[in-house]
């Protein structure tokens, strides 16, 4: 949180007296932009750069989604207790254990990517979740190692945890960075493109895996299938990230050449990536941050990552089922979400936000309702009214998070705020969900959760600040032409007076 405006706090009476000096103040505070403040993008450039974020973010979520997906299978290799739910809740709670080092992956990797950079930061985090990821396909069965297959499944999912703590925050500071100010919300979306991306070429991996193997042959070798793809994936990822450029916000911020020229002048002007300095001034922006994810992140994971255990679980599907039932919704999703992107850049991030939170509050327990019947209409029918929902937070969230944080410690707060809360929040939804299922022996319990999460969401994009078509906090405006940053000088001049 900013500090004070001294003027605001200046006695009015010496105001009056002194108007000339408090007006030079004013003026040195707050200098007019002049053309060499604004920066220009290079529309090549940025596409180039959401691009290789995009691609990159598909990469760690297929890495991600291929675990939630096999859930069931690594719960029979792994933890053979004889127990269907005691294997399930040990598989998904060795996913919630990723989950528990995010906010160690956030602490250490955003304030690293406010020092040394966006890009040598999320190159690196790539290489880390490419070779947990990788690993864990090589894992011998407990039937081989006994115990030590659950301690090492354990430890490189800690990894893939440590990594992504640095990728989300740092992909979507990457990508707001380089976009133009009336356009953010469009390339931001394309960020949650390739989450889906990445869990739709999960799901439908391990959809034709199912359909291919007997459940033999899954649980003896076919489960290791789509973990080590994620080792050519990896090096394809980290190849597009290394050829980018780092953000023109950062290099003007590091004393750089960036087109952002003397756009710092009336802005901060060092990267400290300070982790006491982002709780001590703006943990009110944090706490923000964490109830806005907190929504986010369970009504996501509830329904991209848990929504398939629990029609083969709970509903007794087979596991394709579902899964193709999920792949459908998924890639509709995709078909929208630049559309959804490109309507947070008109009628704002807050309206959009609202309406995600609102849609789970109030159609949670219709669409549950719906999933309930046998038939694959009322199930496609509940979970689009879910996707749909989700899609306005999907498509609005990655241009609405790093705006609430400024440019020199944007990377570390929004990873910082992020993994916090994606730990709390996220990551134990399947897990939590599972066990109020098996306590209060309801299969709604989802539906309930997600509505509870709603409501905080609700509050939470209330008390925040619409930030759609405005310059990020410390970074110069940014354009698409020349002819824009020459309208924003001259709409500072003054009227001339007759």
């Amino acid at each position: 949180m900013a500090a004070p405006d001294p003027h605001q706090a200046a006695d009015p009476q010496a105001v009056k007296r002194h108007p000339t000096l408090f007006r030079a103040v004013r003026k040195r505070k707050n200098p007019k932009l002049r053309r060499t403040d604004i920066t220009v993008t290079d529309d090549a450039a940025v596409r180039r750069a959401v691009k290789a974020a995009s691609l990159g973010n598909a990469m760690e979520w297929f890495d991600f989604g291929i675990y939630s997906y096999l859930a069931v299978t690594i719960g029979q290799v792994f933890f053979p207790s004889g127990n269907e739910t005691t294997q399930l809740l040990s598989s998904f709670a060795t996913f919630a254990v990723a989950f528990l080092v995010r906010p160690l992956g956030g602490m250490f990797f955003g304030p690293m990517g406010d020092k040394v950079g966006r890009k040598k930061v999320l190159a690196l985090t790539m290489i880390l979740m490419a070779v947990g990821t990788f690993a864990i396909g090589l894992i011998p069965s407990h039937e081989t190692i006994g115990v030590w297959a659950a301690v090492l499944l354990i430890f490189f999912r800690m990894l893939q945890g440590f990594s992504t703590g640095g990728e989300y925050g740092g992909a979507s500071t990457f990508i707001a960075e380089y976009a133009p100010d009336k356009r953010r919300g469009f390339f931001g979306s394309f960020l949650e493109f390739g989450t889906l991306a990445g869990y739709v070429g999960a799901a439908g991996l391990v959809t034709a895996l199912y359909a291919l193997l007997n459940d033999a042959q899954m649980e003896a070798w076919g489960w290791r299938i789509p973990f080590l793809v994620a080792g050519p994936l990896g090096l394809v990822g980290l190849y597009l990230r290394l050829r980018l450029d780092e953000t023109p916000a950062f290099q003007k911020l590091e004393g750089g050449t960036a087109h952002a020229s003397e756009a710092a002048d009336g802005v901060e002007s060092t990267a400290k990536g300070d982790l006491a300095k982002i709780f001590r001034q703006y943990w009110p922006t944090l706490i923000l941050c964490i109830c806005l994810v907190g929504a986010y992140n369970i009504t996501d994971y509830m329904l991209l990552s848990y929504m398939p255990t629990y029609l083969s679980d709970e509903l007794g599907y087979s596991e394709t089922h579902g899964l193709l039932i999920l792949l459908a919704v998924m890639v509709f999703l995709m078909a929208i979400i630049s559309q959804v992107g490109k309507l947070s850049d008109r009628f704002g991030r807050k309206p959009l936000l609202m309406t995600g939170m609102l849609g789970f509050l109030f159609l949670s327990l219709p669409a549950f309702l719906l999933i309930r019947i046998d038939g694959i209409l009322p199930i496609t029918l509940g979970m689009l009214m879910l996707g749909l929902s989700l899609v306005c937070m999907l498509g609005t969230m990655s241009a609405a998070l790093p705006a609430l944080f400024p440019t020199n410690v944007r990377y570390g707060s929004l990873s910082v705020g992020y993994n916090l809360s994606a730990s709390i929040f996220g990551g134990t939804t399947p897990l939590v969900i599972t066990a109020l299922i098996s306590w209060t022996g309801s299969n709604l319990m989802p539906a309930y959760y997600a509505m509870a999460a709603a409501l905080i969401g609700v509050i939470a994009v209330a008390c925040m600040k619409e930030t759609a078509q405005q310059p990020l906090i410390g970074s110069p405006p940014s354009v698409e032409t020349d002819e824009e940053a020459a309208e924003l000088v001259q709409a500072q001049a003054p009227e001339p007076r007759f």
